[in-house]
């Protein structure tokens, strides 16, 4: 059989070394040996012994996810092989975190983990439920973490000379270091997104890096339980 679709460009190799890797700009392979955490539903395919269970949020996290709507479904991945994982063709990026790292992402964000990483939600400082329920999925420890973003995403350094202002439904994540707070411009709210009276941005200063992805978020697909 002739085509394309069976050029290099495509067809997969083995991994070289335990963990994940972008397998290209859609999806992200992971080498499993032992174990690692992916969202619920992300797989695509496997091959080798490999074994999916659904992991339990107990009862805390349970109450997180009813109060914050921050829902994270996860499911642990253990034995040995390969599995590639995606989520509606958006695009795959890697972020490394070291020790003393925090990493706070939204958790509509987040494909795929190292088990060695731990995961808490948490209220976003200065966008409580006044302010319209701003909870995102902070990690910390030493591995990588998967992400997906509609589109490319922006990554833009933050000083403390110039503080950034942020779309609440566009933001992805941010180092540590960074302080949020809301930021209401009734001046310009009928401006953005079309829409009229006040907007609220998330405003974040300090030292770091803030990534925005650029589009406006979608309306949530009910999630399977």
């Amino acid at each position: 059989m002739k085509s394309d679709l069976f050029s290099s460009d495509h067809i997969v190799t083995p991994a070289a070394a335990p963990g994940m890797t972008v397998q290209n700009a859609k999806s992200i392979k992971y080498a499993v040996q032992g174990e690692m955490l992916a969202r619920q539903g992300a797989m695509v395919a496997y091959r080798g012994d490999l074994q999916f269970e659904r992991k339990g949020q107990g009862v805390g996290g349970m109450l997180k996810r009813a109060v914050t709507g921050e829902g994270l479904p996860l499911m642990t991945v253990r034995g040995q092989g390969e599995a590639w994982f995606a989520h509606e063709a958006q695009n795959c990026f890697i972020v490394g975190v070291e020790p003393g790292d925090v990493f706070t992402v939204n958790g509509r964000n987040v494909l795929c983990f190292d088990a060695t990483l731990s995961y808490e939600i948490k209220t976003v400082k200065g966008a409580g439920i006044s302010g319209g329920g701003l909870f995102n999925s902070v990690f910390t420890g030493h591995g990588s973490l998967g992400l997906i973003c509609e589109g490319n995403p922006l990554v833009i350094p933050v000083s403390p000379q110039h503080p950034v202002f942020v779309d609440t439904d566009a933001v992805v994540g941010w180092t540590a270091h960074l302080r949020t707070s809301l930021h209401r411009s009734q001046s310009i709210g009928s401006m953005i997104r079309g829409g009229s009276g006040e907007a609220v941005q998330l405003k974040l200063e300090g030292e770091g890096h803030v990534v925005v992805r650029p589009s406006e978020a979608t309306p949530q697909k009910p999630q399977q339980h």
